[in-house]
């Protein structure tokens, strides 16, 4: 199984759907509250120079800002 990271935040709802999402498809992910930790807001810009959210990370190589459903199927290779 491919490692999953996302940073996330709260009140994202883009955060919510790709989380509901990994969960519905039996995807173990590390989830990263980038709104109460610092350093690791810090890892995500330097990751993927970018401050929005959604930020997904799959086997530490493949990045994906925001929710792309379709990059996160093919990607992690699941069948719809």
């Amino acid at each position: 199984m491919k490692k999953v990271t996302i940073y996330s935040t709260p009140t994202c709802h883009f955060c919510h759907m790709a989380k509901d999402y990994f969960n519905e498809k039996g995807v173990v992910f590390e989830d990263f509250d980038v709104s109460k930790d610092l350093d690791k807001r810090k890892e995500m810009l330097e990751k993927s120079g970018q401050m929005g959210v959604p930020v997904i990370i799959i086997d530490n190589k493949d990045i994906i800002v925001g929710f792309n459903k379709p990059q996160i199927i093919e990607l992690l290779g699941i069948t719809e």
